[in-house]
């Protein structure tokens, strides 16, 4: 890390301190919706988001490994800060810096700089939540201006954002939709592009944020229209992917908070005359939440050369998705541990592990819910392994770039012929598995460069007791399905 870069982080580490601890109480901001404006004004003076703007702009150049760095900080005090960041750097300024027009980006920049504005974006609709393709906000062109119209629900920063990236459909006139996704560049403080809130959500968990459901009726002229390489799917798919290989940076900080959180407890808190570390089954969930730690590291060292704006990501998806999925349920699984670890303190709201259960949950269900996201992974590897006409899983994967250098780990587990014809929850148990394996390439790449060794045997031993039981899972037939009409006769209270 060059001294400047150093430098930067560590100030805007000791901002968060002051803002947090000194100036203000952040447990305070956990029983109220939104924060203080003058806290964020606070936060935004050193203009931390400045990592995502190229150099040509102002910015500090668009680089992967500081974007991550400045997530990672804001992680550790606060996942809700954490994803406020991302949603800005990998939904909004990337996108625009990789997509967007020369003539609108200088100012759109310059605000961000100087002014502390923010940008979201919206796909999103309240029928069409994953569904995108289908979705049913449109535009038509008329001149030189687009007019579209919608409505969009789960926006994180509804209400607060300046800006806004809106996807759409384009409507002939006969109107019909096309098939090809389009991206508009929004800017709320213009005339004819007031976004209109029509309701604020009691979002669970991350208070920090507003969320609602947002009515579009917008007058967008054409250069403010993202310019795609070949087709709006693929630049979508470009963005969500290199979106999705930056939440490692959002799981770093915590992950490094609730393993900090769980040392510090279990030393301090006697039972029996000893300190909580002395129980064998503590000794286990401090390891599971190091090994999450770990994993969470070498995701962000492959991310860090992986993900730029200078590369394509839009056939990314078994490393993007690997990525998002397991973070996302490690860092549900280290609250619930840490929680646990506090006791009945760490049921207070006040309470980082325990607010952590909530604040973390939505992770593994916005940008793809985890389940879709394993189906995905398990159909993608199919795929490639029809084409290649392999059918043995750790054939397959030794030769596959992202798991040749983890696969042999796992070969008692995964030396089997696949069944290709396989139901969706199995399609889910399965990339449960694969995710992993993945996960574990990039742990052992880390290592190669110099990551210490300790930590890495340790998560190496921890993934292949996952994955074993993940593989069990996968190979225990289980075709329950689910009873609709299960009041009769199932009424326990009828049989004594």
């Amino acid at each position: 890390m060059d001294n400047n870069f150093s430098d930067f982080l560590q100030s805007f580490e000791n901002k968060l301190k002051s803002v947090f601890y000194d100036r203000a109480d952040i447990n305070e901001f956990s029983l109220n919706r939104g924060v203080p404006s003058l806290v964020m004004r606070e936060i935004m003076t050193d203009a931390p988001l400045s990592v995502s703007i190229p150099e040509t702009f102002g910015g500090r150049g668009a680089k992967v490994k500081e974007c991550l760095s400045i997530l990672s900080a804001a992680s550790y005090e606060s996942l809700p800060l954490s994803l406020t960041f991302g949603i800005n750097i990998a939904l909004f300024l990337e996108p625009v810096a990789k997509y967007g027009n020369n003539e609108v980006k200088a100012n759109i920049f310059k605000r961000f700089l100087e002014k502390q504005n923010m940008g979201g974006l919206m796909i999103t609709e309240p029928d069409y939540g994953s569904d995108a393709l289908n979705m049913q906000t449109f535009n038509t062109k008329k001149g030189t201006n687009y007019h579209i119209k919608g409505t969009k629900h789960w926006q994180g920063l509804t209400s607060l954002a300046d800006y806004w990236l809106i996807t759409s459909r384009s409507k002939n006139d006969q109107g019909q939709l096309g098939r090809d996704i389009d991206f508009f560049i929004c800017d709320v403080t213009q005339e004819n592009q007031k976004i209109i809130v029509e309701e604020l959500f009691d979002n669970l968990g991350l208070y920090m944020i507003p969320y609602g459901r947002n009515k579009l009726n917008l007058v967008i002229p054409e250069k403010f229209k993202l310019e795609p390489e070949s087709t709006g799917i693929k630049m979508m798919l470009d963005i969500l992917h290199r979106s999705r290989m930056q939440f490692p940076g959002m799981g770093m900080g915590f992950l490094k908070r609730m393993l900090d959180e769980a040392l510090n407890q279990c030393n301090k808190r006697i039972v029996g005359g000893k300190n909580l570390l002395s129980l064998d089954q503590v000794q286990l969930q401090i390891a599971r939440i190091q090994s999450a730690y770990t994993i969470c590291s070498g995701m962000c060292f492959v991310s860090s050369s992986r993900s730029g704006i200078d590369k394509n990501l839009s056939l990314e998806n078994v490393q993007a998705n690997s990525m998002k999925t397991v973070v996302t349920d490690l860092m549900q699984e280290a609250a619930q541990s840490v929680t646990q670890l506090f006791g009945a303190q760490g049921f207070r709201i006040s309470n980082i592990a325990g607010r952590g259960i909530v604040d973390s949950r939505p992770f593994q269900i916005f940008e793809g819910s985890n389940e879709m996201l394993y189906t995905q992974i398990s159909e993608s590897i199919i795929k490639l392994m029809k084409r290649k006409k392999e059918l043995n899983l750790f054939k397959f994967l030794e030769d596959f770039e992202l798991t040749s250098k983890s696969a042999e780990y796992f070969k008692k587990e995964i030396n089997f012929n696949l069944d290709i014809n396989l139901s969706q929850r199995k399609l889910v148990d399965l990339g449960k598995a694969l995710g992993r394996i993945v996960s574990a390439g990039f742990v052992l790449e880390m290592g190669e460069n110099g990551f210490r060794k300790d930590l890495i045997e340790n998560c190496i031993s921890t993934l292949q007791q996952d994955i074993s039981n993940l593989i069990n899972s996968f190979n225990f037939s289980n075709k329950v399905d689910s009873i609709e009409d299960y009041q009769e006769g199932s009424s326990w209270m009828q049989f004594t």
